[in-house]
């Protein structure tokens, strides 16, 4: 009997002091104590269990795949002769996308599920944070607008998902108005839309739909997206497990033409040049070893992107200086990034995105201002570094980039790092492939064939692939083509002054060249010039560039030192550069 009053007076005074310690746990919590894990109410969620379970609809997933119909499965569609004749370019024309065929496929068409195969089994926090997303747009197309909306409620598990803010940039589309809310009110009961009065651009957008948000993670998509399976949880559990984290999707491609549904590529770490153009750094081999886990990432994409509601605001949310677009997504990472935040992509989480082939509207700014937004970023949080942008671009110094102020004060305030830490500890091989200062280039000039020395390399432009030939030789003419290149320290050919390479992508024999936007790879844009046989090699299999001089073809085949139509003469060659060849880039710089 006194054992067991033992055992029940121990059993009370553990309680007591468990139910004591939680409570002055939570209060500090209510109190901002710094010292408490996470200080948010996200973390606090977590905290109370860290079960994990499988947030699959597995049934939603069953009935998708039985389904059939154009574009279903994410498979191409295509139009007949005579809806092609009725409706397909006065819409492709004010969309830049085949927007016939978007209106042949179903709002809840089903897309195929291209997860790596360790995600489909993957399991998260039970508890995970509440959702806005929010979607600017300006005079989308109707059908990919409402396939938008549609795929992230089907796709997202509805305790989850607590609003969709649709931000509607000031369009002029007689739908994006009465007809929408009309829709959205007898359609759906979490999806509502801001009519902006005066058009100001995407980043005031999303700084609209942020505010009007009440959920407690933000989640920023683009008006022509499809959420793929379980899109969400992936997104959400690094911000429950850390509210200071950023977390990205993989972006599929949704072709512009067929609407086909493929990947865009299994990840790469996102970057940037000193000319500020987006670019994107391979995975580390710790990434490449965790295919289905998220990896840090130095820069986002921008469009794309969940991050707590406190967070975004802590760190200022989107610079209110920033006009229409541009730089947006430099101002937003490096500001995560040195202010204490991480920022990761998510394989397991993916959303296929139209990449329209041309703007079919024109900017609402004036001037350069994607220049000046350029100016404020750098300005604010690039340091020393911001010379290497100004080395490229002079005239940005020129531009004023307004008050820079408030966004100083948040820098001093969150006491956050400078932009040197950033690039050695964050973004540390950027200047390996991006160097602030560029080595110079291995040649540059005309390529003169010397079996036929009156043919040059000739680019003729028009269209995503177009193929090199020969041309006679134009220098000092006008000419609708160009013959005037660059062997640069990147190790590929490029038409000077533009970002398009030679690419060999056919390992047969025979391929021919085409022209594909420069991506800095080592392999089917990887060029080589042996000065002492005048022999262009291309990748590592060893081929050479050879021609028809009668019908002024290029294409690639065996190498062969004896045969003139594979010799060329390059106009101008850094003999010092090229004897150096191995060691060219190989430096890590910074």
């Amino acid at each position: 009997m006194r054992r067991n009053l033992k055992t029940l007076v121990k059993l009370c005074l553990i309680s007591a002091v468990t139910g004591f310690l939680t409570v002055l746990f939570y209060h500090s919590m209510d109190k901002g104590d710094v010292n408490a894990p996470q200080n948010h109410p996200i973390a606090a969620k977590s905290i109370l269990t860290n079960e994990k379970i499988d947030w699959h609809d597995i049934n939603f997933i069953r009935r998708e795949a039985k389904r059939k119909g154009p574009g279903e499965q994410g498979k191409p569609a295509h139009l007949s002769a005579l809806e092609t004749e009725r409706n397909y370019e006065k819409l492709f024309r004010v969309n830049g996308f085949n927007a016939a065929v978007s209106d042949k496929i179903a709002l809840d068409r089903s897309i195929p599920d291209i997860r790596h195969k360790q995600c489909k089994k993957k399991k998260y926090l039970k508890h995970l944070p509440s959702v806005s997303v929010i979607v600017p747009f300006h005079n989308e197309h109707w059908t990919t607008l409402l396939r938008t909306v549609t795929s992230v409620i089907n796709r997202s598990p509805p305790e989850l998902l607590k609003e969709i803010i649709l931000v509607d940039d000031f369009s002029t589309k007689d739908f994006s108005k009465k007809p929408l809310d009309d829709y959205l009110a007898a359609n759906f009961t979490k999806v509502s839309v801001i009519h902006l009065p005066e058009r100001s651009g995407l980043i005031r957008a999303r700084i609209a739909g942020a505010k009007a948000a009440t959920a407690e993670v933000l989640l920023f998509l683009d008006s022509h997206t499809e959420a793929n399976v379980n899109w969400l949880p992936p997104l959400l559990e690094p911000i429950a497990q850390d509210y200071r984290v950023c977390v990205c999707p993989f972006i599929d491609v949704i072709d512009f033409e067929t609407f086909e549904y493929r990947a865009q590529d299994e990840g790469a770490r996102g970057a940037f040049d000193w000319e500020f153009f987006y670019k994107r750094l391979p995975l580390l081999p710790e990434d490449l070893a965790h295919p289905a886990e998220p990896f840090k990432s130095p820069v986002m994409a921008g469009g794309l992107f969940a991050i707590s509601t406190r967070f975004f605001w802590e760190i200022g949310g989107y610079d209110e200086g920033l006009d229409i677009w541009g730089g947006e997504q430099y101002e937003l990472s490096f500001k995560i990034w040195q202010c204490g935040g991480e920022m990761y992509d998510a394989p397991c989480s993916r959303v296929g995105h139209i990449y329209r082939k041309y703007a079919p509207f024109p900017n609402p700014g004036k001037g350069d201002f994607v220049g000046r937004n350029y100016r404020r970023v750098a300005e604010v949080w690039m340091d020393e570094y911001a010379q290497y942008l100004y080395m490229r671009r002079p005239h940005y110094k020129m531009i004023d980039p307004g008050d820079l102020s408030k966004q100083r004060a948040i820098r001093e305030k969150l006491h956050c790092k400078p932009f040197k830490w950033f690039m050695e500890n964050v973004a540390f091989d950027l200047p390996l492939k991006y160097p602030p200062i560029e080595p110079g280039n291995f040649g540059w000039g005309e390529i003169r064939n010397l079996a036929a020395p009156e043919l040059c390399v000739d680019a003729k432009f028009g269209g995503k692939f177009s193929v090199v030939g020969l041309a006679e030789c134009t220098k000092g003419t006008d000419s609708k083509s160009d013959q005037n290149f660059t062997l640069t320290w990147h190790k590929d050919i490029r038409v000077k002054g533009k970002s398009l390479c030679f690419d060999v992508s056919d390992a047969n024999d025979k391929a021919s060249v085409t022209l594909y936007p420069c991506h800095g790879s080592q392999g089917n844009q990887y060029w080589k010039y042996e000065v002492e046989n005048q022999q262009f090699l291309h990748g590592g299999n060893s081929r050479c560039l050879d021609c028809d001089p009668g019908k002024k073809t290029l294409y690639m085949t065996k190498c062969d030192p004896d045969s003139k139509t594979q010799k060329w003469r390059l106009e101008n060659v850094n003999l010092t550069m090229l004897a150096d060849w191995d060691n060219v880039g190989a430096q890590k710089m910074r």
